[in-house]
């Protein structure tokens, strides 16, 4: 697969699709009808890029561009206009003005995708490159220290299974003493900063009390939580 792209344009879209020779071309392409559909399937749909057809949408797309921005730290934003002059650049990472062909929609599109290391461990919508440090989780990407991407990898190679805090001192600080609890809970609230779109209401990585912690990739799993 090339990438995986949300493509936001209107039903009413007269001009040919280039959504149809993009998944020719291995791209994963997830297409919603609006700003207010794009942003809930940030929740479960994780895209390398947006693309903002604001041509078929019939606006600048200025108001769609700044939520999703808002929504997705880092995520590029490709906008699809009629003139560049009424373009937000601060919230778009690319402007292409129609007409255009599918090798100048490529040429813009495929820099935009992240550049993964050798060695990436994917676990539903969490990405974490060993190698560069670095996890993406629904869009967004954050760099992670050496200690925080092993404590990742721990509960990614287990996910579904309760991860006991012994476990994760002895792995992660190579240390058998587990009185300074307060260590962990800081480096797990750090994490749930990364990966979660809401860290104080986690979706995905969980504390059961008193054991350790679990990573829930399909957070209807139940779990007796914190």
């Amino acid at each position: 697969m090339q990438g995986r792209i949300l493509w936001i344009e209107a039903k009413r879209a007269t001009r040919e699709s280039l959504i149809a020779q993009l998944e020719r071309r291995g791209f994963e392409v997830c297409v919603v009808e609006s700003g207010k559909a794009a942003l809930q399937a940030l929740e479960n749909f994780d895209p390398d890029v947006v693309i903002v057809d604001a041509v078929s949408l019939r606006s600048s797309g200025k108001r769609i561009c700044r939520s999703l921005r808002e929504r997705s730290n880092g995520l590029p934003i490709v906008l699809i206009a009629e003139d560049k002059s009424r373009v937000d650049e601060e919230c778009v990472t690319v402007t292409l003005v129609v007409p255009f062909t599918i090798r100048k929609l490529l040429n813009r599109i495929i820099p935009l995708l992240p550049s993964e290391g050798q060695r990436m461990l994917r676990r539903g919508p969490i990405h974490l490159d060993l190698e560069l440090r670095r996890v993406r989780c629904h869009g967004r990407e954050s760099r992670l220290t050496p200690r925080l991407t092993k404590l990742l990898k721990i509960l990614l190679l287990n996910a579904g299974k309760v991860v006991e805090r012994a476990m994760l001192f002895r792995e992660v600080w190579e240390t058998d003493y587990l009185e300074d609890t307060r260590t962990l809970d800081v480096h797990v609230s750090w994490l749930r900063k990364a990966i979660e779109l809401d860290p104080k209401r986690p979706r995905y990585l969980k504390t059961l009390r008193g054991v350790g912690y679990r990573l829930d990739i399909y957070p209807e799993a139940n779990a007796e939580e914190e």
